[in-house]
């Protein structure tokens, strides 16, 4: 038979753990639902979601100049979100944007099948390469806070 003090302090941990329980149980959340749903609809009707804020800043990258995955991550505040710019670019609903003047850090163009069509709608706009097929960063590189033309329709691609 074990000693009483053991069986004391298991049923003081069985006790507290049940007061704890009755304590938990009892705390009841203020808001009414119909108020938490108005509450969060107000939160996200105010806040832009990831990939309008990409948008926004794609569709400012003026012709003859680029802009690398990672640069519009941080000009959107989310410096280490790089992959997901990319990823905004497959909605369908973005395509009439200049996508072709986002590239890799490096300068290299986006893989296949649309490697070719972005290097021939960034050699119409005046991008130089190097000899393997990279944009010259230090030269076409986008730096908005330096250029003072604004962003203008005529800028974008005409695709018929």
């Amino acid at each position: 038979m074990p000693a009483p003090e053991i069986w004391q302090s298991w049923l003081n941990a069985r006790d507290s753990k049940s007061r704890i329980q009755e304590t938990v149980s009892r705390v009841r959340i203020p808001l009414s639902p119909p108020f938490d749903f108005l509450f969060l609809f107000a939160i996200i009707a105010r806040m832009k979601s990831f990939n309008e804020r990409v948008y926004e800043i794609v569709a400012q990258i003026p012709a003859g100049r680029v802009a690398t995955f990672g640069q519009i991550a941080r000009m959107i505040g989310r410096p280490r979100m790089a992959r997901f710019v990319g990823f905004a670019s497959n909605n369908k609903a973005c395509w009439h944007l200049p996508w072709h003047r986002v590239v890799f850090k490096d300068g290299t163009l986006i893989g296949e099948p649309f490697h070719d069509q972005q290097y021939r709608d960034l050699k119409n706009e005046g991008v130089k390469f190097t000899r393997d097929k990279k944009v010259i960063m230090d030269k076409y590189q986008w730096q908005p806070a330096g250029e003072s033309m604004p962003a203008n329709i005529r800028d974008w691609p005409l695709k018929f």
